[in-house]
């Protein structure tokens, strides 16, 4: 599972950072909004840890910015404010939980867990993109034609459409399509990318998968 900590304290994004490796995650920090939107924008995440007060951009300003751009990873939010506004302007933002410091380190462990597990169970009933449809329910990719998926290129598929802001690497779509099974290679990954590809042209869909064989991958439409 991997993590961005955006955190400008810099002992306590050090400690945080440590904590959350010694549970197992791959953790980004960064120390500013600025960077912190960067990451959010050139890497997929599971979930998102936030300070609301940070140097060159707030992080509810880099929350609004990453809603808008469609990416629906699970954001904890931390601040120092305790007031009722400040967390509704953070939920109504669309931050999935509320931690105001000072917190106890064991309590927002057990925050990242819920909000990771909650991101992983996460399954919307129907993707769009460009002229494109991907349905949950009966795994059909819908444009022009319609075509039903098998259940690996629907994760995949999925997986793509939910970073559709920023490419994708092997290593997170074989974590998070194929949840790490054995024996599974970049040649894997690009046979199913080729299927998908296949299957895009079939429907008639302005929805291209961008990257060659090794990724990394990225949809796009093409005008």
């Amino acid at each position: 599972m991997k993590i961005l900590l955006a955190e400008d304290t810099k002992d306590l994004n050090k400690v945080v950072t440590q904590m959350l490796e010694m549970q197992g995650f791959d953790v980004d920090s960064a120390f500013d909004g600025e960077e912190a939107l960067k990451l959010a924008l050139s890497n997929g995440y599971d979930g998102i840890v936030l300070d609301i007060m940070m140097p060159k951009m707030s992080g509810l300003d880099v929350l609004k910015e990453i809603r808008s751009r469609n990416i629906v990873t699970p954001v904890l939010m931390l601040t120092a404010k305790a007031e009722v506004d400040d967390r509704v302007e953070g939920l109504d933002a669309g931050a999935d939980d509320y931690l105001t410091k000072p917190f106890a380190m064991k309590e927002l462990m057990a925050r990242v867990k819920a909000l990771t597990r909650r991101g992983s169970q996460y399954a919307a009933k129907e993707l769009s993109f460009g002229d494109l449809t991907l349905k949950s329910e009966s795994l059909e990719l819908i444009a022009s034609n319609t075509v039903r998926l098998s259940i690996k290129e629907f994760s995949l598929m999925q997986a793509l459409l939910l970073n559709q802001e920023h490419e994708v690497d092997n290593n997170y779509l074989i974590e998070h399509v194929w949840n790490d099974e054995n024996d599974v290679s970049e040649e894997t990954v690009w046979l199913y990318v080729n299927f998908l590809q296949g299957k895009l042209s079939y429907v008639d869909s302005n929805v291209e998968i961008k990257g060659d064989k090794g990724g990394p991958f990225k949809v796009v439409v093409n005008e």
